[in-house]
């Protein structure tokens, strides 16, 4: 393997100077197309857009038309900074001091988008600028906001398009202290839902001629959070009910409310489909309410489903170019929030291995140029072994 030559901390500050608030572009995808186009990559900027919502570009680029086909998956938006005032170093400005890289994004995730990027154009230049296959780039602008114009659909047009793809690293920071300590195989499903119960409003001085629903709510929200779901799986943790705000809309003290609601997600594991999680929680809010509390649950829309990628052939190639080049032994996890891999599943096996996750979302937000190198080596490792 030649030394590399693509500079992946000069990519990353050219996609952080981007202010890709979601979902807004803001000349990130440009970034991307400039340096796949001149590599010899065929790119596609496509936007969805459904009514409601905002529209979102999309990037897909593609070298090679033979089989393995080989992914490397992101999302370009990032969240809000903040208070900027509170920044160090301004969150858009890419700005590198001591070694660090500064920025809304760095690590979540146009860090990693960065590493793949430089891994791949080495990988190129040093086979003669073609693939022993393909290599794709799946760019999203949705991954931070509703997720319904982004990977979702991107994966939908590709697959009309007949793109079939064999094996996805999606690049977000999986690393929990240090690069190469954590692969992510899989995520919980995640569900949300509002407990409502039904009173009868009336004057605090004559309670018995009201129906107080706080009384019912804090009841079911007891039975609710009494029992675990489940203790587990064997690659999940167990599932867990969290309550997360109590909404009564009382602005004053002396009237019974006639309705009290409270929301609440479950993150759930391989044991649950969000059907019978729904059964499950509704069976014990009825056996709580033992006909004595009228209640009902408002279940939200959820495309977060728990799976999980099996350890097999290509969770060992990953892991042995995590180990080449860092000493380190990945753990295998299924920890942490959703991602777009809950949607990449669907078309083929999709791990999780990016940069350390600990600044995302965080003011100053950022990632060493070190690591930026360290992962740009591991992606082209993984590229060398899986094309080897």
């Amino acid at each position: 393997m030649s030394t590399a030559s693509a500079d992946p901390a000069a990519l990353a500050r050219d996609l952080l100077r981007c202010p890709s608030v979601t979902p807004a572009e803001a000349g990130a995808l440009g970034v991307i197309e400039g340096a796949l186009k001149a590599a010899g990559f065929t790119l596609h900027r496509v936007t969805f857009a459904e009514p409601g919502t905002a529209p979102v570009e999309n990037l897909y680029a593609r070298i090679g038309s033979a089989s393995p086909h080989f992914a490397f998956a992101g999302h370009v938006d990032v969240v809000p900074p903040g208070e900027q005032a509170k920044w160090t170093h301004p969150p858009f400005a890419g700005e590198i001091a001591d070694g660090t890289l500064y920025g809304r994004g760095a690590v979540d995730m146009k860090g990693a988008i960065a590493s793949a990027l430089a891994a791949t154009l080495d990988h190129l230049a040093a086979h003669g600028g073609r693939p022993n296959g393909s290599i794709s780039f799946l760019i999203t602008g949705d991954e931070e906001g509703i997720a319904v114009n982004g990977t979702v659909k991107l994966l939908q047009w590709a697959a009309e398009r007949g793109e079939n793809f064999d094996h996805c690293i999606l690049g977000e920071p999986s690393n929990a202290t240090r690069i190469g300590d954590t692969i992510k195989i899989g995520r919980r499903g995640s569900l949300n839902g509002t407990l409502v119960v039904i009173g009868k409003q009336g004057h605090v001085a004559y309670p018995e001629r009201a129906d107080n629903p706080v009384r019912g709510l804090v009841r079911l929200m007891g039975a609710l959070m009494a029992a675990p779901l489940d203790h587990g799986s064997t690659q999940f943790d167990a599932s867990n009910l969290e309550f997360t705000s109590i909404d009564i809309g009382n602005t004053v003290v002396n009237l019974i409310p006639g309705e009290a609601r409270a929301r609440f997600n479950i993150r759930f594991n391989d044991r649950h489909s969000q059907t019978s999680l729904k059964v499950l929680v509704e069976k014990r809010a009825s056996e709580a309410a033992a006909e004595r509390i009228r209640w009902h649950i408002e279940w939200e829309p959820s495309n977060a489903d728990s799976f999980v990628t099996k350890p097999g052939p290509f969770v060992d190639l990953v892991s042995a170019a995590i180990r080449e080049v860092t000493a380190n032994e990945p753990k295998l996890s299924t920890t942490g929030g959703t991602s777009d891999a809950r949607f990449i599943k669907n078309y083929c096996p999709v791990l999780e291995f990016g940069l350390v996750g600990q600044t995302m979302h965080q003011v100053d937000e950022r990632t060493t140029v070190a690591d930026l190198t360290t992962l740009t080596a591991i992606y082209r490792k993984i590229l060398e072994r899986y094309f080897g």
